[in-house]
């Protein structure tokens, strides 16, 4: 699914990064995002709130939940906010 997910961002002339796990790596790692996807199905509670904790003071960063982590649901998010 990594690979899928960051091809269809491609797909929409944005740069993907996928975080599968909570890492140690994570902090710093994620950046300053312009759209931040959720996939609250498959992340635990621990890796969702550190990853909003994460969202840096001053930045504008759209954050989306999605309970369904498919192909098409990210394509549909990329829809609506990447070509917004």
């Amino acid at each position: 699914m990594v690979r899928q997910y960051k091809d269809i961002c491609r797909e929409y002339g944005c740069k993907a990064k996928v975080f599968t796990q909570m890492a140690g790596g994570l902090r710093g790692a994620m950046g300053n995002p312009d759209l931040l996807v959720l996939f609250t199905s498959t992340m635990s509670h621990k890796m969702l709130r550190y990853a909003l904790s994460e969202l840096r003071d001053g930045v504008t960063t759209k954050v989306v939940r999605s309970h369904t982590s498919s192909g098409e649901a990210l394509r549909g998010i990329m829809e609506a906010h990447a070509r917004a």
